[in-house]
């Protein structure tokens, strides 16, 4: 199983950096009995692995081989493939992307690198064989991609940044099999490349007689590509791990150690950039 990673957005809304956004530190993590710094789109990685993916592909623009250095050729029990989107041109042409690589008979999913969701589980609820997306209640909607359902969780459209969204409930990730990836594929070139978002294309395949589920079974949801946003993560990671029992994120250091002191002094220098702009907001 193929997951799918676009990371090729400049991250404008929280800019400026000195590394790619998807690469901002986010929590911690043990590592071989000492704490690292965690990237966000490592998040999203552990959750594909969870998810079932045992292959990952980032889609990455041409000047963010950043993300190339710092995941290498493997994560986890995953390999890493990369694939370069040469301007910024939308979703849609982003995940097409990945296409020549995904048979007909894999399934693939896909998720926001810049975002932080629970439960980690979550890709685990979406069945084999369809098009399927998870959805996470939020409180605004308007700025994300609305999924309408019916009662039997069958899509009746994505709202895609509407105004007037008719339900809170919106996708953070999504699954389906290959053979529905190169149907999409078909679709998009046959509406001339003019989707930008997933939601306009995924109406106009329902519109042609698709089918696509809802899975109504993700509980938090933070896009961590705004100040507001990154601080919201933090905060979500600190509460879930009280909730597990387990210490919260930045709390394992002793900066005693000389490993210690290396790894504080490599966190600081991740971060250095990052604080700056919250200082001056």
């Amino acid at each position: 199983m193929w997951g799918i990673i676009p990371a090729a957005g400049c991250g404008s809304r929280i800019q400026p950096l000195a590394f790619s956004k998807e690469l901002l530190p986010v929590g911690s993590r043990l590592a071989d009995g000492s704490e690292r710094p965690c990237a966000v789109s490592e998040y999203l990685c552990e959750r594909m692995l969870e998810g079932g993916a045992d292959k990952l592909c980032f889609v990455i623009a041409p000047g963010k081989s950043d993300i190339l250095e710092y995941y290498g050729g493997t994560y986890g029990n995953a390999s890493i493939a990369y694939v370069v989107q040469p301007e910024a041109s939308g979703l849609c042409d982003a995940i097409f992307r990945v296409a020549p690589l995904v048979s007909p008979e894999e399934h693939v999913l896909v998720g926001l690198p810049d975002t932080i969701w629970m439960p980690a589980t979550g890709y685990r609820s979406l069945p084999d064989g369809v098009l399927s997306f998870l959805l996470f209640p939020v409180d605004n909607p308007t700025v994300f991609d609305a999924v309408e359902t019916d009662e039997a969780g069958n899509v009746l459209e994505i709202q895609v940044k509407r105004k007037d969204a008719s339900t809170n409930w919106i996708w953070g990730g999504f699954k389906m099999p290959g053979r529905i990836l190169h149907e999409l594929l078909a679709l998009w070139r046959e509406r001339d490349r003019t989707d930008e978002y997933m939601g306009t294309l995924v109406n106009a395949y329902l519109a042609k007689g698709g089918q696509a589920r809802g899975i109504k079974a993700g509980e938090a949801y933070v896009d961590v590509g705004t100040l507001e946003g990154y601080r919201a993560a933090n905060d979500l990671l600190r509460q879930t791990a009280v909730e597990e029992g387990a210490p919260a994120p930045g709390t394992h250091v002793t900066a005693g150690a000389p490993a210690g002191r290396q790894l504080l002094a490599h966190r600081r220098e991740l971060v250095m950039s990052f604080k700056q702009v919250e200082r001056g907001v």
